[in-house]
């Protein structure tokens, strides 16, 4: 497939290091960076509903950009939702606030997984390309595009919410793996096509946010997870940009993430970052592994704990600086742009 010859962006520091190339300062960005700590964000979104707003692609512009305008950052990731390929496909889906989406009629059964139909971007969801390229026109760094990963996503629609155990879930790919594996299969050709949209518009990296899978353990997820999620990175190597593959809880799960493919693994702060990196393997670069917690405390907390991560990252190539989950929303921006400049200070010229 064709894409348009774009002009680089002016900071490639993430496109090298993802292809494990020196960089002249470790890139950083953070998951949710467009987010509820900002108060420009709160002020121009409102009570407006999440997915109500990613049709606005103006509105997505603009929330993408606010972080930005703020600190340093190496790249911009697109302000949208997980949810949002399923609601475009028509699933009656809602985020309600401080809960999370909320599907009103949950997948149980063979019979309702009949009920997803593929998407088509460009006449689902034209709004997406749309924002991509208007944020292409204005940033200067990497774009990241995003999907959910099966799992996550499968999660969602079975257990109709947000949920500690995702117990139903984890109990349907064990009743029915017939049912399971239909319903992921489908899953995975949604956000293939979401993130093939978005790429097509001008995203230059994706991420592919499995967040709850680590709740699965390793012969689950080689059995009811790999082989869809492989196949989803399958899609995404054809599209010819690198890719990000994340969750939450992954720490015996990592080599099996590795053999699903991408470029990148991101850790949370759970495992410290080389001996995750000893899991995935030299081969793959490595994104993370800040506690997010620790942006709620006092500076001298975050600096002991953001060089703890760069000390075990060791200045090898790959390594790009991220929180090991999304900005919460009480973190003061002041100490996320601090921290942007510390990494980059610390790291640059090779220094680790």
């Amino acid at each position: 497939m064709l894409f348009p010859v774009e002009r680089p962006p002016r900071n490639d520091r993430l496109l090298r290091a993802l292809r494990r190339e020196p960089v002249d300062a470790t890139p950083v960005w953070f998951m949710r960076q467009a987010g509820r700590y900002l108060p420009e964000y709160r002020a121009l979104r409102g009570d407006r509903d999440v997915l109500e707003a990613v049709r606005d692609p103006a509105l997505v512009c603009e929330l993408t950009l606010q972080p930005l305008r703020r600190m340093e950052l190496d790249a911009a990731i697109l302000f949208s939702d997980l949810m949002t390929p399923l609601a475009a496909i028509g699933v009656p889906v809602r985020v309600m606030p401080g809960v999370g989406p909320v599907v009103d009629e949950p997948i149980r059964s063979a019979r309702d997984v009949d009920r997803l139909r593929p998407l088509v971007p460009e006449e689902d969801e034209p709004y997406v390309g749309e924002a991509v390229k208007l944020l292409r026109k204005e940033l200067d760094v990497p774009l990241i595009g995003f999907a959910g990963g099966p799992f996550t996503l499968a999660s969602y629609l079975v257990e109709g919410g947000p949920s500690r155990a995702h117990e139903r879930a984890r109990a349907l790919l064990h009743a029915e793996p017939a049912t399971w594996e239909r319903l992921v299969e489908t899953l995975v050709g949604i956000s293939a096509a979401h993130l093939r949209a978005q790429v097509e518009a001008g995203a230059q990296v994706v991420q592919v946010f499995d967040s709850w899978v680590g709740v699965l353990d390793p012969e689950d997820y080689e059995r009811a997870v790999l082989p869809s999620v492989r196949g989803l990175f399958d899609e995404v190597r054809a599209l010819g940009v690198p890719a990000i593959h994340f969750g939450v809880g992954t720490g015996e799960l990592l080599p099996l993430l590795r053999r699903a493919g991408g470029e990148a693994v991101g850790v949370d702060w759970t495992v410290p970052l080389d001996r995750a990196w000893e899991r995935i393997g030299p081969d793959r670069a490595i994104q993370g592994n800040l506690d997010p917690a620790v942006c709620l405390a006092a500076w001298e907390a975050v600096e002991r704990k953001a060089l703890g991560v760069l000390a075990r990252a060791g200045g090898r190539p790959g390594h790009v600086f991220n929180l090991g989950h999304g900005v919460l929303p009480e973190t003061p921006p002041d100490t996320l742009a601090r921290l942007v400049d510390l990494i980059h200070d610390r790291t640059s010229g090779g220094r680790a």
